[in-house]
């Protein structure tokens, strides 16, 4: 197997020993913020680089296998080799969907929220869903899941909620999520049993780095302060600590009540709309560039992208793709891949 050119295994190599040289540097540690994100470029490489070689070692072990098989005619070294070649198919596979992540901002952690359409209750309940469902995903990556802000519902589920998935290639991923997501079901707050349909929109945006040049004037923004109203417990505070902040040329609105103090937060939701208005400049350019192509296909932020059938029947569809999966729970407790990676590949047509 020589898949080391497509890999770009000997730049990756080069960019490792340039991290290794400057974590070597006395005053490394001077900036800690930058540190840590060297480490973390560092690590991801390493480990992509190791799973590689991992996968090219097995390779020549199944070679070795099938001539002694062919040379002693022993049918339980056949076996033991196509089992081992199915496993390796396997990882080159989901090792294939990470080289997919080649957009600028693939690496970066994402910022996730949720919003509840029209239909009260139901849809709250529906979003309080889609959170424990990114939530296990997250966490079944190896993600980091922090919650910057967070909006109970009345009776039910959450009226708004915005996540910080925190990890290498974490909006790579979850950047096939973006759209309105669509729940058919026998209502549990309808006590006459009848079939409802709820939506909720799913917004993700890179979480940016500081140098990103994103040009936001002072003048423009409108920054108020309140009460964290956050799910009880540690999450209650008693100051005026969380911090909304409006962009007062788009009408971009962002939250942050995670932390107990007013400067964090209020540097939290800046990142928050760094990510957004960045969003909304990648949006237009597309948008530029469909009307000079000819292209009607509708990509506006609420077209449908899922379905997820509870009743009459058990599916969850992907309109975008047309990946479907029967397994409604399966998909409700994080198997999410099948979708982001059917996203991933079409995107490359």
């Amino acid at each position: 197997m020589n898949l080391g050119g497509l890999f770009d295994l000997e730049n990756k190599e080069r960019r490792i020993a340039e991290l290794e040289e400057v974590m070597a540097q006395p005053e490394f540690w001077n900036d800690q913020e930058a540190a840590q994100k060297t480490i973390n470029e560092s690590n991801a490489l390493k480990a992509s680089v190791d799973r590689y070689n991992k996968m090219a070692g097995e390779y020549e072990d199944v070679l070795v296998m099938l001539e002694l098989a062919k040379e002693e005619g022993d049918e339980s070294l056949l076996e033991e080799a196509a089992q081992a070649v199915k496993s390796i198919k396997n990882d080159i596979q989901e090792f294939e969907l990470q080289l997919l992540l080649s957009e600028p901002h693939d690496k970066n952690s994402a910022i996730l929220e949720l919003h509840p359409g029209a239909g009260g209750t139901e849809s709250q309940d529906w979003a309080e869903m889609l959170l424990r469902m990114y939530t296990r995903w997250s966490e079944d990556k190896g993600f980091k899941v922090e919650t910057l802000d967070y909006l109970p519902g009345d009776e039910a589920g959450v009226k708004s909620v915005t996540l910080l998935i925190k990890g290498h290639n974490a909006y790579g991923y979850l950047k096939a999520e973006k759209g309105v997501h669509r729940l058919v079901r026998i209502s549990p707050f309808d006590s006459s049993g009848r079939r409802h349909t709820s939506f909720v929109s799913c917004s993700v945006v890179p979480e940016l780095d500081d140098d990103i040049d994103i040009d936001i004037r002072p003048d423009d923004l409108k920054i108020d302060t309140y009460r964290s109203s956050g799910a009880g417990g540690q999450h209650v505070n008693t100051t005026d600590s969380a911090v909304r902040i409006t962009h007062i040329p788009t009408g971009v609105v962002v939250t942050c009540q995670s932390e107990r103090s007013q400067i964090k937060n209020r540097e939290k939701a800046m990142k928050i709309l760094m990510g957004r208005l960045y969003e909304k400049q990648v949006e237009e350019q597309q948008k530029q560039l469909n009307e000079i192509k000819g292209d009607q296909k509708d990509i506006a932020w609420g077209s449908q992208i899922r379905s997820y059938v509870f009743h009459p029947y058990s599916m969850v569809k992907d309109h975008r793709t047309n990946k479907e999966v029967g397994n409604v729970n399966a998909v409700m407790d994080g198997e999410l891949d099948p979708f982001i990676d059917a996203y991933l590949r079409i995107q490359l047509q």
